[in-house]
Order: C-alpha cells, then structure tokens, then sequence
C-alpha cells in the first residue's frame, strides 16, 4: 500500500483513540468533583499540563478555571489535543482512505462528529457533561467495533493497530498521571485514605480496568497496585504491557521492519525497571513523563520506517 495512505490510518486511529481518552480523562476529573471531601484543593489546570499543552492555553486563555479547561480540551479547533480538531483530522483522513477502510466507517465520523458539534455546549456546561462524553465514548467504540468487525487483516489494519496502541498507551500514561496529581493534592488527614482510593478508583474506572483489576488482583484498590496493574498486566488492552506487545505484533507483519522490532523489543525488556511502586508522588510523574518521551521516540521510528518525508 502507498505510505501515504499507511500514515491516514495510522493517525485515523490515533486521533479516534485520543478523542475518547480525553473524554475518559476528562471524566475522571468530574467524577472526582463529586466524589472527594472539599477540603482537597483540585486543580483543573493539571489537564492542562498532563497534555503538555500550557503555551497553547495560555494563547487562549488567561484564567485556569474548570470552564476554560473543559472548554480548550473540548472545543478549541486550534489544539490537537481538542476533541473537535481531532475530529476533524479523522474525518479528513477517513475521507481519504474509504478504499481501505470499512465502508460504513465514513457515515459512523461523520455521525460522531455531527453530534459533538451539535452538543458540544453540553460538555463545556457541567450538568450535561457526563451525558455527552458518554455519548463521545460510545461513538468511538462504535467506529472502533466496525474496524474490528469488518476490516482484513491486511498492512492497513497493522498500521491501524500500530496508531491505537501507541496512542492508547500515551492516554493510559496520561490517565495514571491525572491520577497521581489528584493524589498530591490530598491533604494528610484522617479522610486521606479514603480520598486516595476513591481517586484510584476513579483511574480504574476511566480505563474500563475496575473488574479485571479485581479478578486478577483479587485485592484492594490500592495506588501501587493499580499503577502496576496498569503499567505491566500484560492481558488487560489498555495497559503500557499489552499496547507495547501489540505494537511489537503488527510492527513484525509489515515490511522493512527488522529495525525497529528490534529497537521496540529492547525498549519492552527495559521499559519498567526505573518504576519505584513504593513512591507515588512526583518520582512517579518525572517516569511518567519520560514513558511518554519513550513512546514519542517509538513514533519517530515509526515514521521514519515507513512513511514519507514532509515537505
């Protein structure tokens, strides 16, 4: 297939996983508004820096308020990390590639789309906003399903499956990260406990991982077991284990890719020997922070490997 056309699907599925993990992420926020006593200080603006995206709010916005951040992660079609622009990056790629995708694929992105433009206000105000990011999710696994369904299992669905599990695996680092942030804002009181393992809860919950968590566990929600769980259950999809194994998986059925297997399987045999579970506070945000870095890197081979030069 041509590399151009590699690329479209690669990034269809990217930005379809980035559209609803931003809304699982999200979630995860506005659950915890609810949820946790008042006496812990919550900051909103931790999404903003967990996406890396300060300057870019910063162009756009002067206070970081709840409003402002729901609004920018939302609505703001001059950030990638916007649900409407990735949206608008799926359509285009979709529409570009309906030969090698599942026909219904194009009605499915523009149905999505249709309905995130139309209620988008519902996210941005508080009291519709669990209704709309459900409705976001659930149009993703929609389009997700189709693509699983009814798609060969040819390269385009490996350069499909290479975008998802990369993405996936940076929006789980993501989530984690939210998660720790939420966690060093609770104060230490007799409630602090609890308010931990509500937040820790709320990360298992935004992933979907709350029953498989417990039936492989067979434990209390506890933060190091959870960051564990998350990172390296090699059975459960969204964890940093699994994305790297699948990565690894359709990387071997490509061509040209003797390379880079070789360069993302010493990277997996490596990948969790820095992470300290016994220290969850910032130690394990700068580990965060250089998985993401690891992941961009595994992007820039991958592009490298088998897409075209920008010119």
């Amino acid at each position: 297939m041509l590399s151009k056309v590699a690329e479209r699907v690669y990034w269809t599925a990217r930005y379809l996983e980035r559209v609803e993990n931003t809304a699982r992420l999200i979630r995860v926020y506005d659950n915890l508004m609810f949820d946790l006593p008042r006496s812990v200080n919550f900051g909103w603006y931790n999404l903003i820096t967990i996406n890396s995206a300060q300057k870019e709010f910063a162009d756009r916005f002067k206070v970081q308020d709840e409003r402002n951040v729901v609004k920018f992660l939302l609505a703001d079609d001059t950030t990638s990390s916007s649900i409407l622009s990735s949206l608008s990056a799926i359509r285009e790629n979709v529409r570009t590639t309906r030969d090698v995708v599942p026909e219904d694929t194009w009605e499915l992105t523009n149905e999505l789309n249709l309905y995130v433009t139309e209620n988008i206000q519902l996210g941005v105000n508080r009291k519709g906003r669990h209704e709309f990011l459900d409705g976001v999710i659930k149009g993703c696994q929609q389009i997700l399903g189709l693509l699983y369904g009814t798609m060969p299992h040819d390269p385009a669905w490996d350069f499909l499956r290479l975008g998802r599990n990369l993405e996936r695996a940076d929006m789980t680092t993501r989530i984690l990260d939210a998660g720790v942030a939420a966690v060093l804002q609770v104060v230490e009181e007799d409630a602090a406990v609890n308010s931990r393992q509500i937040i820790w809860g709320a990360v298992l919950r935004s992933l979907g991982a709350t029953q498989s968590y417990r039936q492989t566990t067979r434990s209390a929600v506890t933060g190091d077991g959870v960051v564990h769980y998350l990172l390296e259950d090699l059975s459960f999809p969204r964890t940093i284990a699994h994305c790297l194994d699948a990565i690894i998986d359709s990387a071997e059925r490509l061509p040209r890719s003797k390379e880079i297997v070789a360069i993302l399987k010493e990277n997996q045999s490596t990948i969790f020997d820095d992470v300290d579970y016994e220290e969850l506070g910032e130690p394990l945000r700068d580990y965060l922070n250089d998985l993401q870095t690891e992941l961009a890197s595994i992007h820039t081979h991958i592009a490298a490997t088998w897409f075209p030069e920008l010119h």
